[in-house]
């Protein structure tokens, strides 16, 4: 009898082999086919497109011979915008038809020619300067008469205007730099880094005992939120007869008052408080019954919340693992990012032949087909070589949208692919502490570890395949939104209705795929069936249970947005109060005054403890809900007997009046 015990004992978690084998080989291909797209991209692109101006000649300022001259300086900035519209018609690019050149700073100053420049005798360099000149030109070696036009076309009604938006943007400059705050912001953050990173330690020891503690406190926490909502509901009952007795006896009706668009008026009338009455008496009646009828289901949601409290006190291990899935979430995201930008800026730039008109400096007509160097054609004189577009031509090239279409959705799988990872791995950690039949003892020794070997070793295909599927909602989604913005001007309400109702239902959709994969991992995690036949199974034991669902479920939810609203308040009022100067540590050199803005701390605190707490308790949830989904198995599998006994605590038995037969019975030190 006691080899058949142990044999029941051995976790379901161990018999298993590879699942989805054929979801997992194109996950692997669409991975090795994603390295060659970014090694590609990296080979063909060029991101100092977008990260450096360049000037005229297509050279970048920034870096190379002109690293010493991060800006470009246009002569005539006017010309951009009044020549857009020739440009986009004539050259299909986005040359700007005015000189540039790199310069070390843009010139604040406005300045023009005087008569006695034109003088005999004046040397260029003493009217221009020179590093605002394009580098054919020589100021020594230039006769200033030749080297200008003959009528001061620069002091015409354009400069003039030029003139007043300099101005304007120096007087704004001046009154609202950013780059000035933006130094103070970073000063303030040298002065106070220290506090802000004691804050959110703060805020993650708060986190850490609150869950700790939840096996000690969420009967109370739960009784006394559930009975502030019932005191709650009482007193607006009391508030509404209040105010109906009183308008009652001043005979205030409806009818004395008709119909009226200030809607305040309604609220000094009896019927309006007598809706508001019998509401909230129905409302405060269906809590009440619900509480009576579920108290045994309220009863075992609170003790698997102590129990996960346990689970995690002996993994205390797990509580870190977002960590992990932070760093490969960052590492997708860098990886497609920088994948887009090599993407985009992949491919030889086309510069043509354009023939300019030297009284107006506007765009003219492009000279046939010739292609040019703009490095080796004089600037200063027409014809300009002007950037069109990006070669086009060539394989790469002609599918470089089809690859950005590709680096999307193999970027959203990912993603997917690292979250489902990371919740089949906390949910196998977690299971192998449910079905260890004596507590701890037969706990694995180090079972996130061992969790997360298994679920790479025999998993992938599984997490892949509901990946995708999630992935391919996201892209509808996508689409979806797409569309819409590029149609929204030409909708009629019809259309836009038909948005709004296929947007809605696919957002749905998406939330019932997630949930419907979290719980398929975890029956991954405990039984290593394939995907489809686990989203079954987990589905159906779901449905059979869906009342102790909603209940645990709404359990858990009040309680995790009453731990999250004491460590994020608590710790952003703290926060407060030292950063404001309300409070001050004695042997502190910190001082209020040492900041510019001392609410940007402030808000880092609270944004850094809003994430701290998330990740906290997004651990937690997810071990409520595999202790949940491995309590309602052994429930079904196991009736108490020495062949199939419960491995559920004893506190568990307790309120559903179960107990295991036998003269050995599971041993829970817990």
């Amino acid at each position: 009898m006691l080899n058949i015990r142990l044999c029941n004992v051995v976790p379901p978690f161990f018999r298993r082999g590879c699942t989805d084998i054929i979801c997992c080989v194109l996950f692997m291909l669409v991975i090795l086919g994603y390295m060659v797209v970014g090694i590609l991209a990296w080979l063909y692109g060029d991101p100092r497109q977008v990260l450096y101006p360049r000037n005229s000649a297509g050279m970048y300022c920034g870096i190379g011979v002109y690293k010493d001259q991060p800006s470009v300086f246009y002569y005539n900035i006017l010309k951009c915008a009044a020549s857009l519209n020739v440009i986009a018609a004539t050259l299909n690019g986005l040359q700007c038809p005015t000189t540039q050149v790199c310069v070390q700073q843009c010139p604040n100053t406005f300045w023009g020619l005087s008569v006695t420049d034109y003088l005999p005798g004046v040397k260029p360099a003493n009217v221009f300067n020179q590093s605002l000149c394009l580098p054919t030109i020589n100021l020594e070696n230039t006769n200033l008469v030749c080297s200008l036009p003959s009528k001061l076309s620069f002091l015409n009604v354009f400069s003039l205007f030029g003139y007043f938006i300099i101005n304007a943007s120096i007087d704004i400059t001046n009154g609202f730099n950013a780059r000035d705050i933006g130094v103070k912001i970073f000063e303030d953050f040298a002065s106070s880094w220290q506090w802000v990173i004691a804050a959110l330690v703060i805020a993650m020891v708060v986190s850490f005992l609150f869950l700790l503690l939840l096996r000690f406190i969420a009967p109370v926490i739960v009784w006394v939120l559930i009975l502030g909502v019932l005191a709650v509901g009482a007193y607006g009952i009391y508030h509404c007869w209040w105010e109906y007795d009183n308008y009652n006896k001043l005979n205030a009706s409806i009818s004395t008052v008709g119909f009226t668009t200030n809607f305040g008026v309604y609220l000094q009338v009896k019927e309006t408080w007598l809706a508001f009455l019998i509401i909230i008496s129905v409302v405060e009646a269906i809590l009440l019954l619900t509480l009576i009828f579920l108290r045994t289901r309220i009863f075992i949601a609170i003790a698997l919340i102590q129990e996960s409290s346990k689970a995690i006190s002996h993994m205390m291990s797990t509580l870190f693992y977002p960590i992990i899935t932070f760093i490969l979430l960052l590492v997708c995201v860098a990886y497609w990012g920088i994948t887009a930008l090599y993407l985009a800026t992949s491919g030889t730039q086309v510069y043509n032949v354009v023939a300019l008109n030297s009284t107006q400096g506007t765009c003219g007509q492009i000279m046939g087909n010739v292609t040019c160097d703009p490095q080796h054609l004089v600037e200063s004189m027409p014809p300009r070589c002007v950037f069109i577009m990006y070669n086009t031509q060539g394989l790469w090239q002609r599918n470089m949208f089809n690859l950005q279409i590709y680096n999307v959705v193999a970027f959203l799988w990912c993603i997917n692919f690292v979250l489902a990872l990371g919740q089949c791995t906390l949910a196998g950690a977690f299971a192998s502490y449910y079905w260890a039949f004596s507590k701890p003892s037969d706990i694995p020794t180090f079972p996130l570890s061992q969790a997360f070997i298994r679920t790479l070793r025999y998993h992938v295909g599984s997490l892949a395949f509901g990946a995708l599927i999630l992935t391919l909602v996201q892209l509808v989604r996508i689409i979806l939104e797409y569309l819409d913005h590029k149609t929204r001007a030409a909708q009629n309400p019809c259309a836009r209705f038909l948005f709004c109702c296929l947007k809605c239902c696919f957002w749905c959709l998406e939330k019932f795929i997630k949930f419907l994969n979290r719980n398929a991992y975890i029956m991954i995690a405990v039984y290593g069936k394939n995907f489809c036949v686990s989203a079954k199974n987990a589905f159906l034991l779901l449905m059979r249970n869906i009342v102790r669902v909603v209940v645990l479920d709404k359990i858990t939810d009040l309680l995790l947005f009453f731990g999250k609203l004491l460590v994020v308040g608590g710790v952003g009022v703290l926060a407060f109060f030292f950063f404001s100067g309300r409070i001050i540590l004695p042997g502190s050199s910190f001082r209020p005054q040492m900041l510019h803005y001392y609410w940007m701390p402030i808000i880092v605190v609270i944004v850094g403890a809003y994430l701290i707490a998330h990740g906290f308790f997004s651990v937690y949830n997810m071990c409520v809900d595999t202790l949940f989904l491995c309590f309602l198995e052994d429930l079904e599998r196991h009736d108490g007997s020495v062949q199939k006994p419960y491995y559920m605590s004893k506190n568990l038995m307790k309120i559903l009046n179960k107990k295991n037969q036998g003269p050995k019975k599971g041993k829970d030190k817990n």
